[in-house]
């Protein structure tokens, strides 16, 4: 395809002038709009959505306190979560992890609570990988019979479906009673009279029992239980999630897991294969004809299965926890088989490490990692007055290479809530982020339920502390009830602040899955205009999106106090990039129609004056005059 002139101005002047371009930004320009829509990924703690419980004790039974069920995802459900601009719904909690009940009578084992977290248990200290959570089913005996009824439910509404693979850890008492013929669980075939061997799926410490930690408040909050006796059969002692190698590991460590072996031994060094200089840049193909010939540690063959068996089932993708504590070499051969068998697998990975992003990506073949120490981090000291919004630029420049593959976000099940006290301390002090994180990048962008009504996690639900949704305990979601509203999921008890807000988070997302500026690309006008003009305040942010037939401008007023009133500049560049001749030019706010907003084009620049209420943004779209 030959470039047009047009094009080649925008590619050079990205070059000239510093305005970031990825080349999946370059592809949609040179298609002429032809663009992937962004993704928003609606995560949901699958066994806290349902409940309308409200009781809310401490540390509460599964009888006192509710829990939700798969049945409670009606259509009706799904269909609003698409509605609201949801590409993608990511199920947490839905493997068979530990819990505190009674399944017995289902052929479960009952768990112990000396080494599980909180009454419902941590759904990151999976028990059965072939199998999902008995409480979450109407039937326990027919639980995956209805978790396959929620993923086609899901299909049907629209919504690809996630579910979480923990690679790094599983709980001290794992064991499959689900699993395939010919399948064995980890550690069944370990040598458990060494600390390590390759094959082994766990570290050991031979000649030393597990003891329990000890514990500043006693599991089940002190209520009685047969199992609560401060022991736990395991012996030898096996490392700890985290890593800890002591047969006691203390309260802070992950003691309620083990630690997986991907063939590193104990001095760190690998046992396995490492990937040749340049598959950084090769396509997943050449990664999966790479390990064809190779023999690879046990553990590796076992996620394999274990991913390939739930996309058999019908999900749609992982989310990966804790990526980066597993070698980037396990990724480059699971993702790689996974990729050739479902190509279209969504992937996307815990790694906090912003030294490993590149690694991760290029040679893990991951689609997605949390954008967390960057960009989330920074918005986050932001939004709550800590740092001036210029912080921003430096964080988008530095990702621009792999911005696409950044998966963005305010809140997830182990951060606070944007109106909790630790955080915003109100969900309206949250807007102006939440604009800037879904429209900065190409990148997804990832809702955490009840984010959208403004849910503050106040709750004191037993195992851990207030500001984040309990993951560990039996718990109801008052926000979120109020929108659910008995099962209507209608929001017919929200208060009218709370049906502001999830209209403003409703017509955001929808722009954001519908604007092929937003897969374009970026131009950075912040620094310019906080240099030129001293009524630009630290506490305003702006930038451009664009692609060939659609030219944003997109301010946020992160001041809770005060109104921001300028005159926003557009430099000379963009303008010719853009094409415009000199003259007025309506300007449309697709965050509120009312606004009315002008472009000024003259003398080869352009400028627009703005008058942004406290806490007000707006996504200005351009109207091109006809010639």
């Amino acid at each position: 395809m030959r470039k047009s002139i047009f094009t080649l101005l925008i590619l050079t002047a990205l070059c000239l002038f510093g305005f970031k371009n990825d080349p999946i930004s370059q592809k949609s320009l040179l298609k002429n709009d032809s663009f992937a829509h962004k993704m928003v990924i609606y995560q949901v703690f699958t066994r806290l959505f349902g409940n309308t419980n409200t009781t809310n004790k401490p540390w509460g039974t599964i009888e006192e306190n509710g829990v939700g069920k798969f049945r409670d995802f009606t259509p009706k459900a799904l269909k609003e979560i698409h509605d609201l601009g949801v590409t993608h719904i990511w199920f947490t909690g839905v493997l068979h992890h530990d819990v505190i009940g009674d399944y017995t009578a289902y052929g479960i084992s009952n768990d112990d609570p000396d080494v599980v977290k909180g009454r419902a248990g941590s759904p990151y200290a999976i028990k059965d990988y072939y199998n999902v959570d008995p409480d979450l089913a109407s039937d326990p005996a027919k639980r995956l019979e209805e978790f396959r009824a929620l993923v086609q439910r899901s299909h049907e509404q629209g919504l690809k479906v996630i579910i979480d693979i923990v690679p790094n850890h599983v709980a001290r008492n794992y064991h499959s009673i689900s699993k395939p013929e010919g399948i064995r669980d980890f550690g069944e075939n370990d040598d458990k009279a060494v600390e390590y061997d390759r094959n082994n799926n766990f570290y050991y410490l031979p000649g030393k029992p597990f003891q329990v930690p000890q514990l500043s408040e006693k599991p089940l909050g002190g209520d009685p239980h047969p199992l609560a006796d401060g022991k736990f059969d395991e012996n030898p002692a096996k490392w700890t999630g985290n890593g800890s190698r002591m047969a006691q590991p203390r309260a802070d460590d992950w003691y309620e897991t083990v630690k997986v072996n991907y063939g590193i031994r104990p001095d760190g060094s690998n046992d396995f294969e490492s990937l040749p200089s340049g598959y950084d840049q090769k396509p997943f193909l050449d990664h999966f004809a790479f390990w064809q010939n190779k023999t690879v540690p046990n553990t590796w063959l076992k996620f394999r299965d274990i991913c390939l068996y739930w996309l058999k089932f019908g999900v749609d993708g992982f989310r990966f926890d804790m990526a980066e504590m597993v070698p980037v070499e396990f990724w480059s051969y699971l993702n790689s088989n996974l990729k050739k068998e479902f190509p279209q697998t969504t992937l996307v990975a815990e790694v906090y490490n912003p030294s490993l992003y590149r690694s991760y990506l290029q040679n893990g073949k991951m689609d997605f990692l949390y954008d967390k120490v960057a960009f989330y981090d920074t918005l986050k000291k932001v939004t709550q007055g800590k740092a001036p919004a210029e912080r921003l630029v430096k964080v988008q420049s530095d990702l621009a290479d792999i911005e696409h593959h950044m998966l963005h976000f305010l809140e997830n099940h182990d951060e606070q809530r944007l109106a909790s006290p630790a955080f915003a301390g109100s969900a309206e002090k949250g807007k102006p982020a939440m604009v800037v994180s879904a429209t900065i990048s190409t990148s997804p962008t990832l809702i955490y339920f009840g984010q959208e009504v403004g849910e503050a996690g106040a709750q004191n639900a037993g195992f851990g502390k207030p500001t984040r949704t309990s993951i560990f305990d039996y718990i109801g979601v008052p926000a979120h009830q109020r929108w659910m509203n008995g099962g209507s999921f209608d929001g017919g008890q929200l208060s009218k602040e709370e049906k502001s807000l999830r209209a403003f988070y409703k017509k955001l997302l929808n722009f954001t899955i519908t604007s092929p500026a937003l897969m374009g690309s970026y131009g950075e006008i912040q620094s310019y205009n906080h240099e030129i003009s001293a009524l630009y305040s630290d506490k305003v942010f702006s930038f451009l999106r664009w692609s060939d037939n659609q030219k944003l401008i997109i301010v946020a007023n992160f001041d809770p106090d005060n109104r921001a009133n300028f005159e926003l500049r557009i430099p000379g560049k963009v303008v010719k990039i853009w094409n415009l001749k000199e003259g007025i030019f309506a300007l449309t706010d697709h965050l509120n129609l009312t606004n009315k907003y002008n472009l000024l084009v003259t003398k080869g620049a352009g400028k627009v004056k703005l008058s942004l209420k406290p806490l007000e943004s707006v996504i200005l779209e351009v109207n091109i005059r006809k010639e």
